[in-house]
């Protein structure tokens, strides 16, 4: 029975961040700097985000999380974030796109300007084909990892040896694999 229920959940799961990809080109925009500080508070944790939902507005678009891999990017609900080493730094654009999208979906911001905490490299947003704003650290989107269930969850940590975690400074962090 809990195999039938988990295999139903997976395949709904799937289907959801199927419909919301329909997008095939990134759509360039500037980025814009914030302050490395916001209010206090966050949002609780949760499940997976989904690929068209932007963060819980309670909280900061990204915060910073202690993880097996050291102190890490998460957003309000405390899913982790990822960098794609195929996208080109300030260029305004994803190339995460089509099929890519189901598997990574992009980290939205939850309003016009993107607030922070502990985040100390510079935060803006591009552009997503649908005309949500995907966040960007250093001029870098940033993704979420479909198998990431839980806040805390680095599952795609060295994925393809192209997917990699972000440190607070906004540096890429390559040291550890997926598991």
């Amino acid at each position: 029975m809990k195999k039938n229920l988990s295999i139903g959940l997976s395949a709904f799961a799937l289907a959801a961040l199927l419909s919301g990809c329909a997008g095939t080109s990134g759509t360039a925009t500037s980025t814009t700097p914030v302050a490395a500080t916001t209010p206090p508070g966050s949002a609780a944790a949760g499940s997976a985000p989904a690929s068209t939902s932007a963060p819980a507005a309670a909280g900061p678009d990204l915060k910073v999380a202690d993880s097996t891999a050291g102190r890490i990017v998460v957003d309000g609900k405390g899913m982790s974030v990822y960098y794609y080493t195929k996208d080109v730094k300030d260029s305004g654009t994803s190339t995460c796109t089509g099929g890519c999208i189901a598997a990574w979906p992009p980290a939205l911001a939850a309003g016009d300007t993107p607030t922070v905490d502990g985040v100390t490299g510079t935060v803006g947003t591009i552009a997503t084909p649908e005309g949500k704003k995907q966040l960007t650290i250093n001029g870098m989107p940033v993704y979420y990892y479909a198998k990431d269930l839980a806040a805390g969850d680095i599952r795609g940590q060295g994925v393809g040896s192209v997917w990699y975690l972000v440190a607070p400074s906004g540096d890429m962090i390559t040291g550890t694999s997926g598991y």
